[in-house]
C-alpha cells in the first residue's frame, strides 16, 4: 500500500562485523546460558467469537509474528544462525507459493498461508497468559505462528492486551520508528548513512514539534465526539499495555537485544533505561507510515521543470503538447479499479490556468536540510544518504505498492464473493506489520496492523467481513511559491510580510557495537509557512520565492483512527454500505475492498482539497488567497474536501482490481505512468478472463494472483511488439538474430522470471531475461533522447524512472525489495512502438519517436541496442553487492528481509505480491 521507504535498509546494525570477534570467545556460551530466561506459562484454550467464514479465511506475513529478541538470541542467530520461535515461521510458507500455486487447491492453501479463523482450537494452544496480572484479558498464542489471539471482558482490558502483545512482538521496532517520526533516529540507533538518510526523509516532509503531536490528539479527539473519546480512551489503555511490559521485561532481563547492543541497557548491570512510551509517540509513528504509505501528489517543482524544458525544444503550444502527451493525467487506455464507465473528475486539467508560478529557467534550487555537520555527518556516504532522502521526499513517484483482487459471488463457483488481496509494505526483520486477533467490547477483528499503532485492525477480518486496502497516490499535496520580502526567511501572507517558523531537530551520534559508524553529528533544520515547509527556493519573473509543500493530511496524522475504529465495531459495519463510511474517515490516500458472502465494494479515501477555479494541481501556483483551497483555514490546515460521492466508489461490480493504477475514469492520480501498459494489467488481464469463465474459486483467484506476481510486464505487454518491428524483415546478423530467438523462446513460455525448479536458484529462460534487463534502459534512451533532446529527456527522466525491473537498484524501490514495474517507460514505448507500426492507440505521444517514425529506421535502432544488450555479460547487468555475487542473477532479483534489529533472514526468491494477504470466502452473514 504504500507511500515509499528509503532506498537503503533502515537502521543497519552492523552486529556481524563488530561482533566476529567477540563471538568467538568461550564466555559466548556462558553468556547466553545467563541471559536465556524462557517465561513458563500455562496452557488454555481461547474463546472463540462469533465467525461467518466457514474456515475459508487465511492470511500470510512473512518473515513471522515475533519480532523480538534477547541479547543471547540476536548472538545465537549472527553466530549460528538460529532463530527465536515464530520469528521466520511463516517465510517458507510464503516463499514456496512461488513454485507451487500451479497445484493449489482449496485444500492446500493453507500451506502456504495461515488459517484465519477466529480462536484457537484448544489443542492448538502454546501458551495463555494473563498480561500484568489482570484478570479482564487473556492473550492467547497458536502453536503454529504464535500469533496474540486478545479476548478482554472489558474494552480497557482488550486495549491494554493489544498494548501487551504488540510490545511482546516488536518493542524494538516501535522504538525505532518513533524516533523516526521525530526525526531522532541516528541519535538513537546510530550514525550509519541509511539512518541519516531514513530520518532526514521524513523530518523534512513533517517537522512536528511536540506541540504539534499533541495538537493533533487533541484536535482528532475534539472533532470526533464519542468516538474520538472512545479512540483516546483506546490508545491509553494501549500504552499502559506497552509500558507494563517495558517494566517486566526490564525486570526479567528478557527485553529485545538491540538495547544493549546500542548503548541504552548494559548486559551485566542492568543500567539504563528503556522510556516508556507515551500518545505523542503514537502520533509520530503514524506520520512515518502515513508518509510512506498514503500521501500522493507533489513534485509539482519537478513537473514545472520538465514543462519548461518541453517547451524550450518545442515552443509553448507543441511543448505543452508533448508535455501533457507524456503526463498521461487520463489515459483513454490505462486500466481502471472502477471499470464500469463511470466518472470521477478531480484534478483534471483547467481550460485556462490560474495563477501558475513556474520558476525561471535554471533557478531551482533544493531547501538544504542538514547544517552544521560534523565527524560522519559531513561523511561522503552521509551526503549520498541525504541527496537519496531528498528525492525520495520530494518526488511524485512514491511507493505506492499493494494489490486486490476482488469477484462477485455472481461469477464464483460458490456465488460467493472471493478477494485475494493486502498490502506491499516491503520486507523487513522485523516486518512492519504484526498479525493479532481482538476480541473485546466493540471490537471484534483479526488481521494486520503496523506496530506500534495496534490498538486496531488496520488490514483484516470482522466478523463476516473482510478488507484491505493499495495505496491510491491521488494528490492531496498541493505547492504555492510565497514571494520573499525582507530577507530569506520572511514571506509575504495575504499582504504581510512574515517571518518563517524555524524547526530543528540535532542529533549526535558515537559508535556502539550494533553500529560501528564513527561520532558525527548535524542538525536538520526546517523553515515552515502556513503553507507548509520550505523545499525549494527559486526565481518567478524575477522575484524571489520559496517553493512550499502543503498536504492536506499535514498536521492530521491521528484522524484516520476513526475510520480504523470503525473498521473493527461489529456493530458499525454490517454490510458494504457501513464499510464506505468507515473508510470516508481515512484522510490517507488509499484504495480500500471489501467482501462478505453476498457483496464487495470498493471506496477511494482521503481529503482531496477543493481547489480553486482555474488551479492546475500539476503544477505551483502562487501562495496568495486566490489560489488557496476552498474555505482554508491555516491555523488548523483545515479545508473543503470533495464530497464522498465524488471519490471513486462501487457496491458489486463484477470484480475489482487494483495494483496502484488509475482508480476511475477522469480521476488524475499525481505520480506519472498511468498508460496503456502498467502492472495492474497484469491483474486486469487474468482476472477478467477468469470472470468471463465464470466459476471463479479460492484456488483460481490465488493462482491469478501468483502468476502476475512472477511476470516480467516489460515481456508480456511490451517486448511482443519490439519483436514484432524487429521481425519486420528478416533479421540476417547472427547476435541479433540469436538473442531474438531466446527472447520469443521466452515470451512463448509465459515471460515469467522464475526457477528451473524449487530451490534450484537458477532461472529458466536466463539468458533472455539478462538481455532484456540489458537492453531495456538502452533501448528507452537510443528511442527517446534523440527525439526529445537531452534536456528534456533528462527531465522527463526525472519525472519517470524508465525501469524497474526486480534487480535494479535505480528505481524507486531500490533492490532486494520485491515490488517491481510500478514505475516505468513502458507505457511509452507501447504507444509509439504501435504508432510506428501503424496500429491505432488512443492517448498517443504527441509525436513518433522511434526512429523519427520510420518502420525501418526504429528497426535498425532496436537490433542496434539489442546486439549490445546481447554481448553484455552476467557480471555487469548484475554487479553484485553485499549478498549477491556479480553475475548472480537470481539473487540479484531475491528478496531481503532488510534488517531493523539484530535477527537476520535468509534470502527468499523473487515474487511481485503483498507482503501481508489475505485469502477470504464467506459461506454466511449475521
Amino acid at each position: 500500500m504504500p507511500w515509499r521507504t528509503s532506498r537503503s535498509a533502515p537502521v543497519r546494525l552492523r552486529t556481524p562485523g563488530r561482533l566476529a570477534g567477540f563471538l568467538k570467545t568461550a564466555s559466548i556460551c556462558v553468556l547466553i546460558a545467563g541471559l536465556l530466561s524462557p517465561l513458563t506459562q500455562a496452557t488454555a484454550a481461547a474463546a472463540t467469537s462469533n465467525d461467518y467464514c466457514g474456515g475459508q479465511c487465511s492470511d500470510i506475513l512473512p518473515p513471522g509474528e515475533n519480532g523480538n529478541a534477547t541479547l543471547a538470541q540476536v548472538l545465537l542467530n549472527q553466530a549460528f544462525g538460529t532463530q527465536p520461535d515464530h520469528a521466520e515461521d511463516q517465510l517458507g510458507p510464503y516463499a514456496n507459493l512461488a513454485k507451487g500455486y500451479s497445484s493449489l487447491t482449496d485444500s492446500t492453501i493453507n500451506t502456504f498461508f495461515n488459517d484465519a479463523s477466529f480462536g484457537v482450537p484448544s489443542d492448538q494452544v502454546a501458551s495463555t497468559e494473563k498480561p500484568a496480572g489482570r484478570t479482564d484479558v487473556t492473550i492467547v498464542r497458536d502453536k503454529k505462528a504464535g500469533i496474540p489471539h486478545i479476548t478482554g471482558t472489558t474494552r480497557y482490558g482488550t486495549e491494554f492486551g493489544a498494548g501487551y502483545a504488540a510490545a511482546e512482538d516488536r518493542l524494538w521496532l516501535m522504538d525505532v520508528f518513533r524516533h523516526v517520526g521525530r526525526g531522532q533516529l541516528t541519535t538513537f540507533a546510530g550514525g550509519a548513512a541509511s539512518n541519516q538518510g531514513l530520518e532526514q526523509q521524513f523530518y523534512r516532509n513533517a517537522p512536528y514539534s511536540e506541540a504539534d503531536l499533541q495538537a493533533q490528539i487533541d484536535n482528532a479527539v475534539a472533532t470526533n465526539g464519542a468516538r474520538g473519546r472512545q479512540a483516546l480512551a483506546d490508545a491509553n489503555a494501549y500504552l499502559a499495555g506497552i509500558n507494563a511490559y517495558i517494566d517486566a521485561s526490564d525486570s526479567g532481563r528478557y527485553f529485545p537485544g538491540e538495547y544493549v547492543l546500542t548503548g541504552h541497557k548494559d548486559s551485566i548491570t542492568n543500567a539504563g533505561t528503556i522510556d516508556h512510551f507515551k500518545i505523542t509517540d503514537l502520533v509520530a509513528l503514524g506520520s512515518v507510515i502515513g508518509a510512506l504509505f498514503g500521501a500522493g501528489g507533489g513534485g509539482e517543482v519537478n513537473n514545472a521543470i520538465s514543462l519548461l524544458a518541453a517547451q524550450s525544444k518545442y515552443g509553448v503550444a507543441e511543448g505543452t503538447k508533448v508535455w501533457e502527451s507524456f503526463r498521461e493525467r487520463n489515459d483513454p487506455e490505462a486500466v481502471l479499479t472502477v471499470h464500469n464507465g463511470e466518472s470521477f473528475p478531480y484534478a483534471t486539467k483547467p481550460d485556462t490556468a490560474q495563477g501558475e508560478a513556474l520558476p525561471d529557467a535554471g533557478s531551482v534550487t533544493t531547501e538544504p536540510l542538514v547544517y552544521d555537520a560534523t565527524g560522519t555527518g559531513a561523511s561522503q556516504s552521509a551526503t549520498a544518504a541525504s541527496k537519496a532522502a531528498t528525492t525520495t521526499a520530494l518526488s511524485s513517484a512514491r511507493r505506492g505498492m499493494s494489490n486486490a483482487l476482488v469477484v462477485s459471488g455472481k461469477y464464483t463457483a460458490s456465488g460467493h464473493p472471493i478477494a485475494v488481496f493486502g498490502p506491499q509494505t516491503g520486507y523487513f526483520a522485523p516486518q512492519l506489520l504484526m498479525l493479532q486477533e481482538l476480541q473485546g467490547p466493540g471490537l471484534s477483528a483479526r488481521g494486520a496492523s503496523f506496530a506500534g499503532l495496534s490498538m486496531y485492525v488496520e488490514l483484516g477480518r470482522g466478523q463476516d467481513y473482510s478488507w484491505s486496502a493499495t495505496t491510491s497516490g491521488q494528490d492531496i499535496i498541493d505547492t504555492y511559491a510565497v514571494e520573499l520580502c525582507q530577507d530569506d526567511y520572511h514571506y509575504l501572507f495575504h499582504g504581510t510580510c512574515t517571518a518563517m517558523d524555524k524547526v530543528e531537530q540535532t542529533n549526535s551520534w558515537k559508535p556502539t557495537t550494533a553500529d560501528g559508524t564513527a561520532a558525527g553529528s548535524y542538525t536538520m533544520r526546517v523553515w515552515r509557512t502556513k503553507y507548509g515547509p520550505v523545499q525549494y527556493r527559486a526565481t518567478v519573473g524575477g522575484k524571489k520565492v520559496a517553493y512550499t509543500t502543503l498536504r492536506s493530511s499535514y498536521m492530521h496524522e491521528a484522524d484516520s483512527i476513526i475510520g480504523f475504529q470503525m473498521l473493527n465495531d461489529p456493530d458499525y459495519v454490517k454490510g458494504p454500505q457501513d464499510f464506505q463510511s468507515a473508510a470516508q474517515h481515512i484522510n490517507y490516500t488509499f484504495n480500500w475492498f471489501y467482501a462478505d458472502s453476498q457483496h464487495t465494494a470498493y471506496y477511494n479515501s482521503g481529503n482531496n482539497p477543493v481547489r480553486a477555479s482555474g488551479v492546475d494541481a500539476e503544477f505551483p501556483v502562487w501562495g496568495q488567497a486566490a489560489y488557496e483551497w476552498k474555505n482554508w483555514d491555516p491555523t488548523t490546515n483545515t479545508a473543503d474536501y470533495t464530497p464522498a460521492s465524488a471519490h471513486p466508489n462501487s457496491i458489486d461490480q463484477d470484480y475489482y482490481i487494483s495494483w496502484n493504477n488509475k482508480q476511475a475514469k477522469d480521476y488524475t492520480t499525481a505520480p506519472w505512468g498511468d498508460g496503456s501498459v502498467h502492472r495492474g494489467n497484469l491483474l486486469e488481464d487474468r482476472v477478467k478472463k477468469l470472470v468471463a469463465a465464470g466459476g471463479v474459486t479460492r484456488t483460481k483467484l490465488v493462482q491469478a494472483m501468483a502468476d502476475a506476481a512472477l511476470e516480467d510486464l516489460r515481456a508480456e505487454d511490451v517486448l511482443p511488439k519490439l519483436l514484432k518491428v524487429i521481425n519486420s524483415s528478416t533479421v540476417t546478423d547472427s547476435t541479433a538474430a540469436d538473442a531474438v530467438s531466446k527472447l520469443q523462446a521466452w515470451v512463448t513460455a509465459g515471460a515469467k522470471r522464475t526457477e528451473t525448479s524449487a530451490g534450484s536458484k537458477k532461472y529458466a529462460n536466463a539468458d533472455a531475461i539478462r538481455i532484456l534487463d540489458a537492453w531495456w534502459p538502452l533501448l528507452v534512451k537510443a528511442e527517446f533522447q534523440p527525439g526529445l533532446g537531452s534536456d528534456l529527456y533528462t527531465a522527463f527522466t526525472n519525472n519517470l524512472p524508465v525501469d524497474e525491473s526486480p534487480s535494479a537498484a535505480h528505481g524507486p524501490t531500490g533492490s532486494h525489495a520485491g515490488s517491481s514495474f510500478q514505475y516505468g517507460w513502458w507505457s511509452y514505448i507501447d504507444k509509439d512502438i504501435r504508432a510506428v507500426l501503424g496500429d491505432s492507440v488512443q492517448g498517443p505521444l504527441a509525436q513518433k519517436y522511434c526512429g523519427g517514425g520510420s518502420l525501418s529506421s526504429c528497426r535498425d535502432i532496436l537490433i542496434s541496442t539489442l546486439k549490445t544488450a546481447a554481448g553484455t555479460s552476467a557480471s555487469t547487468v548484475y554487479p553484485g553487492d553485499s549478498l549477491c555475487s556479480p553475475g548472480d542473477q537470481w539473487c540479484a532479483d531475491s528478496i531481503v528481509q532488510r534488517t531493523l534489529g539484530g535477527i537476520k533472514h535468509y534470502n527468499i526468491s523473487w515474487q511481485n505480491r503483498p507482503t501481508f494477504q489475505q485469502v477470504v470466502e464467506y459461506t454466511s452473514h449475521r
